[in-house]
Parts: C-alpha cells; sequence; structure tokens
C-alpha cells in the first residue's frame, strides 16, 4: 500500500475486506491502490461524507468520502436508526424525491430499500420532481423525514442527498448532529439493512402535485394583469433537470399563454450536455436562455438549477441587451414588489441569510415589516418560520445564491413559485411601460444603491480543507484594521458568537447558533463576509458596497463606481 495515513490504510482495508461490497467496487479501490500516485485514493477514504449545510454530498465513486451504494446505505441506516429513536412506537413515513443526475434514481432505489427494512413507511415520487415539490409532500403526506437526491448545482461528478424533518424543512440541531452520531456508529456494512420490503414502497399519487399548485395559486397577486398580459413572452430552461417537469406547468396554471421553453436542455440529463456547469449563477450556463429570449422579444428569462431549488434570471436593459441579476437583486426586487404591493403589512416579516443584501432590511424598515436574519441555509429560515408560527404572518424569505420562498405551504427554497413570481412582477412592469431592469434602477433611487460581489475559492481534498481552516483563522485572530485606506469598525465572529469594535475593544454577545463565519463592517457601510461553504470545497467572501442614487441618470456613473470598489476590495481579499 502507498505511504498513506493509517486511517486511509484502516478504511482501504475495511472496504476491501467487507462481504457485503460487491467486487466491481473492490476493483475500483484495487486501481486506485495501484496508481503510482494516491492523492485519488486518500481524497476518496480519508474522511466519511458529513451532514453540512446541504445534506450528504460528494463525488460518485468508491470510498468512504464518495457517494456510492454504501455510503448512501450506511447514513441512511444511521438516519432509519435515529428516526426509531425519535418516534418510537409510531409508524414512521419519509418521502424520496431525486432529480436528473446520474444514478439519482439508483441511489433513491438504495434509499427506499434500507428505509422499508427497517419497518418504515417509503413514499417515492415515480418520477425525477424537484426539490420544493419533496418538502411540499412530506408536510401534506405528514412524514417524519424525508430525502432528496441531488448534488444541486455542482458539476456532473457529484451526487448527494439533503435530509429533511417533519416540518419540510432540512435538518437542523440537534437532529443533524444526532444523525452523525448514529452513521458514525456504524461500524461495519453488516449493519446497514439493504434488502428493501418492497410492501412498504409506496408510488406518490399526483395529488401532491395538483395541491401544490393550488398552493402557488392561493398567493399570486396582480391576476387582472396577468389576464391582460397573458401573452407576453416567457422563456424559460431547465438546465437539463427537474424544473422542466414543474414550471412551464405551473406557468401556464397562473394564466401565462407564452412560455418558450428551450427544448435543447429541457430534457433530463446528469451529464450536461449543452453547459459547462448546470448553475444559473454563472453566464455560460444563460446563454441558451438568453439567446431564446432574444428570438422571442422576451424581456425577462429564467433557468432553474438541476433540483429546482434555485433560479437565475435575465432581464434587458435600455439598450435592449439582457443583464442577468445576482440573487441579491433578484431577490431584493421580488421582496420591493412583494411588500408594496402586500394589503396588510401589520405583524408581518420576512426572512433572509446574513450574507443577503441588507437592501432588503432597508425595504422592509421603509414598508413597516420586520425583517429577520439567520445563519446562511434555508434549513435556518424554516427553523425560525416554525419558531414565529402563530406569533406572526410570514409574507416571504430569501437569499443571495438564486434561492427565494413565498408563503408558507413549504419550508425550502422553491424555483418552481419563484419562477411563477418573476412572471408576474414582468407582467406588472410591462402594464406600467417597464421592464424589470427599469424597476431595478427606481427600487435603487427609492432605497439606496446597494450592490454585492462574491469571490468563491476552490481548495479540493484533504490539503484544500486544512488551508481553508487556515485562512479562517488568519482572518479570525489577525482582523484587518483597516481595507484599502477605510477602517474597519466591527467584526462580527458566528464561531464564538462575539461581536467586537475593533476601536474600543468593546464585545457583545450574539444571538445566532454556532457557524464558521467572519463579518467585518468598515466606516463607510462596507460589509464583508468569510465563510467555507458547507457543500463545495470552497471559501467564499461576500462584499457588499452601498451609496445613495439620486435620479436615474446618475445610475450608469454611481453603478461605474460601486462596481470598481467592488473589484478594488475583491483584488484586496486575493492578495492576502
Amino acid at each position: 500500500m502507498p505511504n498513506i495515513h493509517d486511517q486511509v490504510k484502516l478504511k482501504v482495508k475495511q472496504w476491501l475486506n467487507s462481504p457485503v461490497i460487491d467486487a466491481e467496487t473492490k476493483q475500483q479501490i484495487q486501481s486506485l491502490l495501484d496508481s503510482p500516485d494516491p492523492k485519488e485514493l486518500i481524497d476518496n477514504f480519508y474522511k466519511d461524507l458529513e451532514f453540512g449545510t446541504g445534506g450528504l454530498r460528494g463525488i460518485m465513486g468508491a470510498g468512504s468520502n464518495c457517494m456510492n451504494k454504501y455510503t448512501v446505505g450506511v447514513a441512511t441506516q444511521g438516519l432509519s436508526n435515529y428516526l426509531l429513536k425519535a418516534f418510537p412506537g409510531k409508524l414512521i413515513k419519509v418521502a424520496i424525491a431525486y432529480d436528473c443526475r446520474n444514478n439519482s434514481s439508483y441511489f433513491s432505489q438504495i434509499i427506499a430499500d434500507v428505509f422499508s427494512a427497517n419497518g418504515i413507511e417509503v413514499h417515492v415520487f415515480p418520477a425525477l420532481r424537484p426539490t420544493p415539490l419533496l418538502s411540499y409532500a412530506i408536510r401534506y403526506l405528514k412524514c417524519d423525514s424525508g430525502i432528496v437526491v441531488t448534488a444541486s448545482h455542482n458539476p456532473k461528478e457529484y451526487n448527494g442527498y439533503k435530509a429533511y424533518w417533519s416540518d419540510g424543512a432540512q435538518v437542523v440541531p440537534p437532529h443533524d448532529k444526532n444523525i452523525i452520531k448514529e452513521v458514525n456508529a456504524i461500524t461495519s456494512f453488516e449493519a446497514v439493512k439493504f434488502k428493501g420490503d418492497p410492501s412498504r414502497i409506496h408510488t406518490i399519487s399526483p395529488d401532491v402535485e395538483e395541491a401544490y399548485y393550488t398552493e402557488v395559486l392561493r398567493v399570486i397577486p396582480k391576476r387582472e394583469i396577468i389576464k391582460k398580459h397573458h401573452s407576453i413572452p416567457i422563456v424559460f430552461s431547465g438546465l437539463h433537470g427537474t424544473g422542466s417537469t414543474m414550471v412551464p406547468e405551473c406557468l401556464r396554471r397562473i394564466g401565462f399563454t407564452n412560455v418558450h421553453v428551450v427544448e435543447e436542455q429541457a430534457k433530463a440529463d446528469g451529464n450536461f450536455p449543452t453547459v459547462k456547469s448546470p448553475n444559473p449563477e454563472e453566464r455560460s450556463a444563460m446563454e441558451m436562455v438568453i439567446e431564446k429570449g432574444k428570438a422571442v422579444g422576451a424581456t425577462m428569462v429564467m433557468a432553474t438549477d438541476p433540483d429546482a431549488d434555485r433560479v437565475g434570471i435575465g432581464v434587458r436593459n435600455q439598450q435592449g441587451d439582457f443583464v442577468l441579476l445576482n440573487g441579491n437583486q433578484a431577490f431584493s426586487l421580488m421582496m420591493w414588489f412583494i411588500m408594496k404591493n402586500l394589503q396588510d403589512r401589520s405583524n408581518t416579516y420576512i426572512a433572509k441569510t446574513i450574507v443577503t443584501s441588507e437592501l432588503v432590511d432597508t425595504i422592509a424598515k421603509n414598508y413597516g415589516i420586520d425583517c429577520y436574519n439567520t445563519l446562511t441555509g434555508f434549513k435556518y429560515i424554516a427553523q425560525l418560520m416554525g419558531e414565529r408560527e402563530g406569533k406572526q404572518k410570514f409574507v416571504a424569505a430569501g437569499e443571495e445564491s438564486y434561492g427565494y420562498m413565498v408563503g408558507d405551504f413549504i419550508r425550502d427554497k422553491d424555483a418552481v413559485s419563484a419562477c411563477a413570481f418573476f412572471a408576474v412582477m414582468t407582467a406588472t412592469a410591462a402594464e406600467e411601460g417597464k421592464s424589470l431592469y427599469d424597476w431595478l434602477i427606481d427600487m435603487y433611487v427609492e432605497h439606496g444603491f446597494y450592490k454585492e460581489g462574491l469571490i468563491n475559492i476552490t481548495k479540493k481534498g484533504q490539503q484544500g480543507e486544512q488551508e481553508i481552516k487556515a485562512m479562517m483563522e488568519k482572518f479570525r485572530n489577525n482582523p484587518p484594521a483597516s481595507i484599502l485606506g477605510t477602517s474597519v469598525e466591527r467584526m462580527l465572529d458566528y464561531s464564538t458568537l462575539n461581536e467586537k469594535n475593533l476601536k474600543t475593544g468593546k464585545t457583545t454577545s450574539l444571538n445566532f447558533p454556532h457557524s464558521d463565519v467572519l463579518q467585518f463592517y468598515l466606516e463607510d457601510g462596507t460589509k464583508i463576509s468569510v465563510r467555507p461553504s458547507g457543500t463545495e470545497p470552497k471559501i467564499k467572501f461576500y462584499i457588499s458596497v452601498n451609496t445613495k442614487l439620486n435620479s436615474r441618470k446618475e445610475f450608469d456613473q454611481v453603478n461605474q463606481s460601486l462596481d470598481e470598489k467592488i473589484k478594488n476590495i475583491e483584488n484586496y481579499l486575493v492578495s492576502l
């Protein structure tokens, strides 16, 4: 065996010696052992896959740190053990959905088998469906837990699953940590009940989807405007994922009659043949939907990620070119539209994450609506909703990473209903003789011009993980006193839950769960947030700058100035 860490050697031996592991998997492991470069072997075995902010996610392959039948089986057995302890004596029910990725259907069957073998009733969608429908199904079917097999917008080599609780939200403390304990307590694959009980596995009926559409229709405003502008061209792409199964139908049901689907990207395909990455945050993924938008004369185009919980939109500017709105811009626009058209604002609230634009906080304050901030991850927004239930009326929520949710009928970000709202917004803007791009500028004049930037630095494998930890410690222990000549006034450390005034040294407590996130507030209103990704081998830097926009005619000049400021800060951070 190559010169590798003892822990890796031990895991490799366990896999090769296990009578449960099939011959093909053992052959793959042997090939890694025979390779002169041990890096892939180490990356595949140096740790076990863990539940992060998005659940279980990893590259598909042989090994304890990869997505495969055995890691999926162990994780599901651990979850089964926890459910049996959490609901003693109860007939436990779970729901399962899966996306377009390679092996998603296969993994969903493994999960169903393990659950059913543990005496748990399993409800599985008969074909791929969006993540938000899984969240809705858990609540509709009164399930105790649920799984959606997906790696969201990760590259095609990845798969994973998101674990949900009875409220339809992804698992939060203490459940996530308790599930991990149960998973870690499984010391051999023999402990996993892979042989399913078909009598406990049921197909989810179309009633669930019908009920979901009814809920969306209930929260859609401006019905009379939709009727008047029903024929405006709307362009959509599912990027080979699950969005194509529901978004066009949802748009039709709320009244739009001129919906154009990018047919080349409508077919489900885990190899994502027409895009470099199935991530609507990237312009390359939006190229075909923009071309379709130009061809049919649309003013707004949309594309969802593979599991359809996130959506990117493009809008035409005054020159007729499509501009891609980032998640902060799209979410701010949506909240502006919803809040100013809300008939009863009394005792209402919206929610967002701490790294999402504070323009939303400002708009909410100006309309007399509470805005709560949570840690990154929609599961924390869902947790907040549970805590506020019966006390305050929930309106909407979102985060900068293209995830939005309107109404309280699900507990996760929902690109299907978000697409419906962006379509309604486009129709309403058309009624005013404007586009969503015009609205964006109007919003900045009314509430302040906030602009955001994001840097993703990728650090793969065990070495990359250590480098990310070192970068976080450097910022935590030696915070910058100033950035590009502007003094840093405050540092918020969500790991120690302390906010420190860097000028006076005074510290105050933060009322949040512990999380490895740092935020720096500068004297000029700039905010910089730093956090490792919970789902990818990346460290993220979120930059937010703002100023006043006195009139529409100043937009281009001020926009350029803010872009330059963000770029300078990005260059500074990368150079550290």
